[in-house]
C-alpha cells in the first residue's frame, strides 16, 4: 500500500475552510448534483430530501427539506431534466423533485423501487427505474413508458452507458445488457454464478463491472465477453467508479482507495494501485472528479479524503469521530462535492477557485 495517512486522527479539512454542514433525521441514503450543478439533493432513511442551491451552498440553515416519501428513500438520481431529481421509495413510489422544490408523483407500484438513473444530452433523455426484477424506461418527462425490460430475478444495480444508447442491470448470476431502442427487446446475458450487488460501466463502453456479495468484483470486456476476477478485498465493496477518462476503475471495500487499471491489457494480470487510507479503517464510498484525475474517498469512521490520483497527495476533507460516510457524489462541474453519513450528517464543499 502506498502512502497510507499516519494517523487515524485526520485533521479538519475543507469542510471547515469551504463548506457547510448540517444534521438530518435518520441516516443518508444518498447524495446526487443536478445535471446543471445549481444544486444538490441529500436523501435520508425517513423520506425527506434536503435540496441546496449553489447560492446557498455555505449556508446549511438555509437548506430546504422536503418530506418527498412514505418511508425510506432507497434510490437517488439527478433528474433528465438539468436541475431537478429523482427519489424512489420503500413506498413503491418513483418521484420527481424539481429545481423549485416541488415534488411530484411519476409512478407507484407494489414493489420497492430500489434503483434509479436517468440519461441526458441536453436534447433527448431517458429516465429508468427497477422494481423487483423489471426495469422499466421512461420518457424524459417520465409519464410516457417505453418499455418495460424483464430480468431472471431482482435488479441489484442500473446504469446507462454513456451516450445512453444502452442499459446494463445487475441481478443474480450476472448482468443484462440491453440497447435502450431496439426495436426487438433481446438482451445480452453476462453470466457469472453468484450474486452482484452494483454495477459500473466503463466510459468508453469498453467493460461492464459488477461488485458480488464475496468480496470480490467480477467484470466482462464487452469486445469478446472475456471475464475479469479482480479480488482480494477484506470487506464487501459497496462502491466504485471509472476515472473520467476511464483508465482506472476505483473502489472501496479496503482501508485505501483500490484502482484497478482498464489500460495495458488490464485489469487481467495487472496488479491495483493503491491511494492513501487509514490503517484498518474500511473505505466506504468512492466518487470520481469530473474534471481531473482526482478521487473523493469517505471511510467508515466518517473521514473524507481527496487524492491525487497521479501525484499522490492527499487533502484532508472531513476528519474521523462520527458515522460512516454513506454518500459522496461531485457536482458535474467538479466545482463541490457533497456527502452524507449514517450518523445522519450531510455536507457540501466548495471547490470552485477563488
Amino acid at each position: 500500500m502506498s502512502g497510507k495517512v499516519a494517523d487515524r486522527g485526520v485533521p479538519a479539512g475543507l469542510l471547515e475552510t469551504r463548506g457547510a454542514v448540517r444534521g438530518v433525521d435518520g441516516h443518508v441514503t444518498a447524495c446526487a448534483a443536478s445535471r446543471d450543478s445549481r444544486r444538490f439533493a441529500f436523501a435520508t432513511g425517513e423520506g425527506d430530501v434536503v435540496l441546496a442551491a449553489r447560492e446557498d451552498f455555505g449556508d446549511a440553515a438555509a437548506w430546504q427539506v422536503r418530506t418527498v416519501h412514505d418511508g425510506a428513500i432507497l434510490s437517488l438520481a439527478p433528474d433528465a431534466a438539468p436541475g431537478g431529481f429523482l427519489t424512489g421509495g420503500d413506498d413503491c413510489a418513483l418521484r420527481r423533485v424539481g429545481a423549485d422544490g416541488a415534488v411530484t408523483d411519476l409512478a407507484r407500484g407494489r414493489r420497492w423501487i430500489e434503483h434509479v438513473a436517468s440519461w441526458s444530452d441536453g436534447k433527448s433523455g431517458v429516465i429508468a427505474f427497477a422494481a423487483g426484477k423489471q426495469v422499466e424506461l421512461r420518457d424524459a418527462a417520465g409519464t410516457r413508458t417505453l418499455k418495460v425490460l424483464e430480468h431472471p430475478s431482482t435488479v441489484s444495480g442500473i446504469v446507462f452507458d454513456a451516450k445512453g444508447k444502452r442499459i446494463a442491470a445487475s441481478h443474480y448470476n450476472g448482468a443484462s445488457l440491453w440497447f435502450v431502442h431496439a426495436k426487438v427487446d433481446t438482451p445480452r446475458r453476462l453470466d457469472w454464478k453468484g450474486s452482484h450487488t452494483g454495477i459500473a460501466i466503463h466510459p468508453g463502453g469498453e467493460a461492464l463491472v459488477t461488485a458480488m456479495q464475496e468480496n470480490d468484483l467480477h467484470g466482462w470486456r464487452l469486445s469478446d465477453g472475456h471475464n475479469m476476477r479482480m479480488s482480494g478485498y477484506p470487506a464487501k465493496v459497496q462502491s466504485m467508479a471509472f476515472s473520467r477518462t476511464g483508465k482506472w476503475l476505483v473502489t472501496g471495500g479496503a482501508d485505501s482507495v483500490v484502482m484497478w487499471p482498464f489500460f495495458g491489457g488490464g485489469p487481467m494480470g495487472k496488479p491495483p494501485s493503491e491511494l492513501a487510507g487509514l490503517p484498518g479503517v474500511i473505505c466506504r464510498r468512492v466518487a470520481c472528479h469530473p474534471v481531473h484525475e482526482i478521487v473523493a474517498a469517505g471511510f467508515a469512521d466518517g473521514t473524507i479524503l481527496l487524492e491525487d490520483a497521479a501525484a499522490q497527495r492527499v487533502l484532508p476533507v472531513r476528519g474521523g469521530g462520527g458515522g460512516a460516510v454513506s454518500a459522496l457524489a461531485f457536482s458535474p462541474d467538479g466545482s463541490a462535492l457533497g456527502f452524507g453519513t449514517e450518523d445522519g450528517q450531510i455536507g457540501i464543499v466548495d471547490l470552485a477557485s477563488k
